[in-house]
């Protein structure tokens, strides 16, 4: 079985980015590692390149500033990381350049791939996520950030990254899914509340024309962490890859987990899912299988 890790990065440097973790927190579990370096206006490449290990590729890529609508640019990155990867791969993981894996978890992943392997049915793997938010101690619990993604899938022609990235696609359809035993740690919502003002805004222009982003984004030069409508405290332990990061935290933010700015229908769903472990019209970019 064979195994290549794949992720993309730009300006990893100046909107502090743990894409070094990212890889390493996955490296263990591949053969080869694609690493796609956008055109950066920082030291991104030589970040990637200080990562000692043979199973690393770095590719350069100029990202199209014309794609402005719905983030495609990249799955059109991501795409590319694709079709660098060897021809012989089975499985590919795909981490984004916020995104741990826990050490806890490779040898349920290892296994999963393995288990699956020979099932063609199966053309990818799901992840649990954990969306943190504001510092390393709380964690986004409503209907707002997505509970589940696909981070591996087979290697074939048929895959494309869709729409943002955030998934992918067999063809035009759903991916079909076994669960991977494995939880995502997303730290894209922990910096440094200027550093975060600054990565939003240069985030939008992925999304949005400069009008829409001169009309809905502040001129804050601090992002406002405390306009959240619900966190938790996080009760586990941290990935190792991310325990500098952690214990380097210099800034400060405090929230009531018990305060939620809910309307009255997102009260009722929020409720619904805290009592039943059920997200009533949750939107899902894959199909479990049994």
């Amino acid at each position: 079985m064979k195994v290549s890790g794949l992720t993309i990065v730009r300006n990893a440097v100046q909107f502090d980015y743990p894409v070094v973790e990212a890889i390493l927190s996955i490296l263990p579990l591949c053969d080869e590692f694609i690493v796609g370096v956008g055109n950066s206006q920082d030291n991104t490449l030589e970040l990637v390149q200080q990562i000692a290990s043979p199973k690393i590729r770095i590719f350069q890529s100029i990202w199209d500033e014309n794609l402005r609508q719905g983030g495609r640019v990249l799955a059109v990155e991501t795409d590319k990381a694709f079709q660098q990867i060897s021809p012989d791969t089975d499985w590919c993981f795909y981490i984004q350049a916020d995104e741990i894996l826990h050490e806890n978890d490779l040898d349920k992943v290892y296994e999963n791939m393995r288990k699956n392997l020979s099932d063609r049915n199966v053309e990818g793997l799901l992840f649990r996520y954990l969306h943190f938010y504001g510092s390393y101690d709380y964690i986004g619990d409503s209907r707002k950030w997505y509970r589940h993604e696909v981070r591996i899938v087979r290697n074939s022609p048929k895959i494309h990254s869709f729409r943002d990235a955030q998934g992918f696609r067999w063809d035009n359809r759903p991916i079909k899914v076994k669960d991977s035993g494995g939880t995502i740690f997303h730290y894209g919502w922990v910096r440094p509340p200027e550093v975060q003002a600054k990565r939003q805004k240069a985030f939008h222009r992925f999304w949005h024309d400069d009008q829409w982003i001169k009309t809905h984004l502040t001129s804050n030069d601090f992002f406002d962490y405390s306009q959240i409508d619900s966190l938790s405290l996080f009760r586990g332990i941290h990935p190792r890859v991310m325990q500098d990061r952690i214990r380097s935290m210099n800034w400060k933010f405090d929230f009531d987990p018990t305060q939620k700015n809910f309307g009255f229908k997102a009260k009722i769903l929020y409720i619904i899912e805290k009592i039943f472990g059920w997200r009533p019209f949750e939107y899902r970019n894959y199909r479990l299988l049994k």
